[in-house]
């Protein structure tokens, strides 16, 4: 398991660079063996040395490339795979272990008419996050057919805190995972076009 401070989402990629030597470690017996591992969310502590609390669903990194360096550091790039539930934490020797148990998205996806409206929301989110100069793709970002994938495609690129995109990670059905993203979405919108108004009121000049 690699506890990140950040959500990764099935069918996102990750890249990640590994120097502490127990993930180090973990990386090679990946190798050797099944090239996955179980990413979940730190959700108090740091993500080096340790001592960190950890959410109890994740996602399965599957590794698609993996490069060494001299000093043994590695060099990754991994997709989200599947959506897992940690059934119980194992001894962190070597390093970070669990039971885990597969999660797939549950319930019927919600109809397009009810789909149409989160995406918009998602489309503006992108539209004034590149106004206020935050990096996010365009707006014109296309997305996968499949609504259990296209949720989790919104939510990975989304202008979003990890909380939030847990939030969505951690929703049991796929309804209920669109309507948590599209309220979720409102709400950093009012956020940034608070912002936006402000950059846009700011004349330079002090008030007395």
């Amino acid at each position: 398991m690699f506890p990140l401070g950040g959500v990764l989402f099935p069918g996102m990629p990750l890249r990640l660079r590994v120097f502490e030597p127990r993930y180090r470690m973990m990386v090679a017996d990946c190798l050797e063996g099944t090239p996955e591992f179980g990413v979940v969310l730190i959700e108090r502590g740091s993500e080096v040395g340790g001592g960190d609390v950890r959410s109890q669903v994740g996602t399965v990194a599957r590794i698609v490339e993996a490069g060494s360096y001299p000093d043994g550091r590695w060099a990754l790039a991994t997709v989200g795979v599947r959506r897992v539930r940690v059934v119980e934490w194992l001894p962190d020797e070597p390093y970070p272990q669990a039971v885990v148990e597969d999660w797939p998205a549950e319930g019927d996806a919600p109809g397009e008419d009810e789909r149409a409206p989160v995406v918009a929301a998602f489309r503006h989110l992108l539209a004034v996050a590149t106004e206020l100069g935050a990096p996010a793709p365009p707006a014109t970002v296309e997305l996968a057919d499949d609504p259990a994938l296209a949720v989790y495609q919104m939510a990975g690129v989304a202008p979003l805190g990890p909380a939030d995109g847990y939030a969505v990670l951690g929703t049991a059905t796929v309804a209920e995972q669109w309507s948590c993203l599209g309220t979720l979405m409102a709400e950093q919108s009012e956020l940034l076009e608070a912002r936006v108004a402000m950059a846009a009121d700011d004349d330079g000049f002090d008030e007395l």
